[in-house]
């Protein structure tokens, strides 16, 4: 990261679900590396929460991480909480952000975008799911 550009100190809690035990400390562990490996961001430190198992949900597992991430750009920021979904958020440092409004334009910007996929991917689901209804009520004996 180029020294010229004020960093922003962020933390992120990332909450994994499933099973087995064993794989939810390795999904935590994945996701981390794929933070560290994006560019311009740097993660300075992690811990992983022992998983525990769902009182309501026998053989099911959560666990979470707490990442403390340094980065330089807003936009990549916003990135990363679409990208990896965190369950929380707490930009630690610096106390006031500023943007131009290039710099906003771009959050919003790529906000839109991953909106749109969203949706396209929604109304996709939605219409195979209409097909199939139709296809079970045509496979299905006539009373």
């Amino acid at each position: 990261m180029s020294s010229d550009k004020q960093k922003i100190n962020t933390i992120f809690v990332i909450e994994v679900l499933g099973k087995p035990v064993e794989h939810l400390k390795e999904a935590l562990e994945e996701i981390i590396d794929k933070i560290n490996a994006e560019k311009n961001v740097k993660v300075v430190s992690k811990s992983i929460a022992e998983p525990t198992e769902l009182p309501k949900n026998p053989g099911m597992f959560t666990s979470y991480a707490e990442i403390e991430i340094e980065l330089e750009d807003p936009l990549a920021l916003a990135i990363l909480v679409f990208k990896y979904m965190p369950a929380h958020i707490d930009i630690v440092s610096p106390e006031h952000l500023s943007l131009t409004n290039k710099g906003f334009n771009d959050i919003l910007n790529e906000l839109a975008r991953r909106l749109h996929g969203y949706d396209h991917v929604a109304r996709v689901i939605q219409a195979e799911k209409e097909v199939l209804e139709k296809k079970v009520k045509e496979l299905s004996p006539k009373k």
